[in-house]
């Protein structure tokens, strides 16, 4: 049975860092895509970042130049290193993995529970 669980949340002030993990359990992680999605309140979910098996790393448009994610498959974790953090990028942040070249843009695979991140002004 997969199951992802993320950790690293918390509250920060404007301008400041946060690096959140996620780990997987079950399955082989090298032979799935990962991602980071958020959703803030009374917003759709969007995608943060999206990290293929072969390392291609696709950002969404608001977080791009300000947030890195990459993934270890030698510890089943994936990481979302956050800088610069805005108002705006306060939401909850979920980990993702499903099967390979599945769009991102695409409800698949398994979520974690997720992990609050708020940035206050």
């Amino acid at each position: 049975q997969v199951q992802l669980v993320e950790s690293g949340g918390g509250l920060v002030q404007a301008g400041g860092s946060l690096t959140l993990s996620c780990v997987r359990s079950g399955g082989i992680f090298r032979n799935v895509d990962v991602a980071w999605y958020r959703q803030a309140p009374g917003k759709q979910r969007e995608l943060v970042a999206g990290i293929r098996t072969d390392g291609r790393i696709t950002y969404g448009e608001s977080v791009r130049g300000r947030f890195t994610s990459s993934r270890d498959n030698a510890k089943n974790t994936i990481y979302l290193q956050m800088t610069s953090l805005k108002p705006e990028d306060t939401a909850i942040y979920f980990c993702n993995s499903r099967p390979a070249r599945v769009s991102w843009y695409l409800d698949s695979g398994y979520w974690g529970p997720g992990t609050q991140v708020t940035v206050s002004s």
